[in-house]
């Protein structure tokens, strides 16, 4: 036997080693993960064509760009879901789906001139509402714009929200400058007369709420989708405090903040609707609630839930999972604010699980000073319904569900000019209710403008003047896109309908998302009512008959004040602010016509 010296064998022992070791390295590398199979796997049944889930389709998903899809599942609408995936495969599904990202760093540009002075006390648009009222009304002297003058309204500048597919925020108008929210969470303020950029801010998820400007004028406050409240100074975004009034992991904040004084009035809902669509969640333990917060430390003052009770276990399905109930009635809107009476109202979406409450589909009537429930009027009852209702598997859905026929819209607090006040009601189910806020919420008129349905009947608000309440109509169809849309004006002391006008065939008709339904909130001036539609067309309608006096087509691409790629699409969740003569108003949404521009208009000069 031929010997091996001992320097010899220890390097063939390393050599071995390394052997094994690359070995062991080529084995533990995992294969790349497909994520067109890991799609149809873990996403296809819910985003499948013609859903009924409002789980954007494949093709609004390829819309998308990457990091949105990834945010989506990080921290946005999907992480209930994106929980369950590992970042290989979340990062999968986000290439096989997503549009290639555009650059946000190299390209923002449009930044203001530090000596750019805005103009001596110009007139504003507070908030989602434009007022505490939640009116959407802007006064003559405000809006700088007349019936006789929007013919003449041109488009005069764009922002572009890198790496965006939806705009959910509205502006928010104050002192000469713009503030607004966006789909990646950056809140930025803009100059409201060039576009140009004086600061942006990064919340921790996607911020859909208004912004409110108080203390003062000195600070900004809004929400966002991970249920954080934020203040940051008005002059440069710096933070002043945050706040998460919620703990609930499925809190988040839709609804814009209210401001009153020095106080914030945050409505709380929730994903777990979304969340039920999964057989193995245990629906459900979230309840919608309203809390006030300290506007100089963002300390809590009041909390007023709209369900009393504490969920409790209820039934097991058959693999074990343990239900939860009640829950839901959570507060998708802002709330509104009666200073007269000392009330904050909130409109309620549905329970999600037995057993049913009456503060669900229901407005609610809180003691402004100190959160005491003072009354309730539920106009829909027993409509418990969660996505569990429309998924493959129905394990999460109640034995008898409702319709889903909740209240996206706030109330709406209007003064009939002979002493008595009305509070307008507008429903996903197509019907209008006018209640007396002196007698507890008494009914005193219905109307119904549309079928409704789970994205149907008046699915973000209308508008008043001292006459009229205005209402766009959504009934939006799932499986005949087609439909929908149409505007109404209705008579506020009886509810009788004045005028009506069918929705203009759009032009895009066939292009996906392309739809007449108009959901989008509409803005109201003296003689002239702004609203935009699915098609992705703002139209500015004459108060006396419901002519179209302007019409602009926002679907398409702008050169932005911040060098962004950016193009509009549908008009949804936010509705126009006008100011000084200026039109502004967000364009593109999630599962319709995509698009990430802020828009704004001018008078012709010439």
């Amino acid at each position: 036997m031929t010997s091996i010296s001992f320097a010899s064998r220890t390097v063939l022992l390393l050599l071995g080693s390394l052997f094994f070791l690359q070995g062991c390295a080529r084995k533990q590398t995992p294969p790349p993960v497909d994520g067109a199979a890991l799609f149809t796997q873990k996403c296809a049944s819910c985003h499948r064509q013609n859903n009924d889930m409002r789980a954007p389709e494949q093709a609004a998903l390829k819309q998308m760009s990457k990091a949105s899809i990834l945010a989506a599942l990080d921290s946005g609408r999907m992480r209930w879901q994106g929980k369950f995936l590992s970042k290989a495969k979340k990062n999968a599904i986000a290439e096989y789906l997503g549009a290639a990202d555009v650059s946000t760093v190299a390209q923002m540009t449009g930044i203001c001139a530090r000596d750019l002075d805005p103009p001596p006390n110009p007139p504003g648009w507070a908030g989602w509402g434009g007022d505490s009222a939640n009116s959407r009304f802007q006064p003559a002297l405000a809006a700088g714009l007349d019936r006789g003058q929007v013919k003449n309204l041109k488009f005069k500048w764009a922002f572009g929200f890198p790496g965006a597919d939806a705009t959910f925020g509205q502006p928010t108008s104050s002192d000469g400058r713009l503030f607004v929210g966006s789909e990646d969470g950056t809140v930025y303020a803009l100059d409201s007369a060039t576009g140009c950029l004086w600061w942006s801010f990064k919340a921790s998820a996607t911020v859909k709420t208004a912004i409110s400007i108080g203390n003062k004028g000195g600070t900004a406050f809004f929400g966002d989708t991970n249920g954080i409240v934020y203040a940051v100074t008005v002059a440069d975004g710096s933070v002043v405090w945050t706040a998460h009034p919620d703990s609930h992991p499925a809190a988040r904040i839709t609804g814009s903040p209210l401001l009153v004084g020095t106080r914030l009035y945050v409505p709380i809902s929730s994903g777990e609707e979304g969340a039920s669509a999964d057989p193995g969640y245990s629906c459900c333990t979230f309840r919608g609630s309203v809390v006030a917060l300290d506007t100089a430390t963002g300390k809590q003052i009041w909390s007023g839930y709209t369900i009393a009770d504490a969920p409790q276990p209820t039934r097991k399905s058959a693999e074990g999972v343990q239900y939860f109930g009640p829950s839901g009635a959570a507060v998708w809107s802002t709330p509104t604010a009666d200073l007269k009476r000392h009330v904050i109202y909130v409109s309620t979406g549905n329970n999600y699980s037995d057993p049913p409450t009456d503060g669900s589909d229901a407005v609610i009537a809180f003691d402004i000073r100190n959160g005491k429930r003072l009354w309730s009027r539920q106009l829909t009852s027993d409509d418990v319904w969660n996505s569990g209702c429309v998924a493959e598997k129905r394990d999460n859905c109640p034995a008898k569900h409702g319709d889903d026929f909740d209240f996206g819209a706030p109330p709406v607090l209007k003064s009939l000019g002979d002493g008595r006040d009305v509070l307008l009601l507008a429903q996903k189910s197509g019907v209008i209710y006018a209640l007396d806020p002196a007698v507890r919420g008494k009914v005193i008129w219905k109307s119904r403008i549309g079928h409704g349905g789970p994205l149907g009947g008046i699915e973000w608000s209308g508008a008043v003047d001292n006459r009229y309440g205005y209402f766009p109509l959504s009934d939006f169809d799932f499986d005949n896109p087609s439909v929908g849309g149409g505007v109404f004006a209705l008579d506020l002391r009886t509810g009788k309908q004045v005028w009506h006008v069918p929705p203009p065939k759009p032009a895009s008709a066939g292009q996906f998302g392309c739809s007449p339904a108009q959901m989008a909130p509409p803005t109201l001036i003296p003689g002239v009512l702004f609203a935009g539609s699915l098609d992705g067309h703002l139209r500015a309608y004459d108060t006396k008959d419901g002519n179209v006096l302007w019409d602009f087509d926002t679907a398409k691409e702008f050169h932005t004040t911040n060098g962004v790629k950016a193009h509009g699409g549908s008009l949804n969740g936010a509705g126009p602010a006008i100011v000084s003569g200026m039109v502004y108003v967000n364009t593109g949404y999630t599962n319709a016509m995509a698009g990430n521009v802020l828009l704004a208009f001018a008078l012709d000069s010439k």
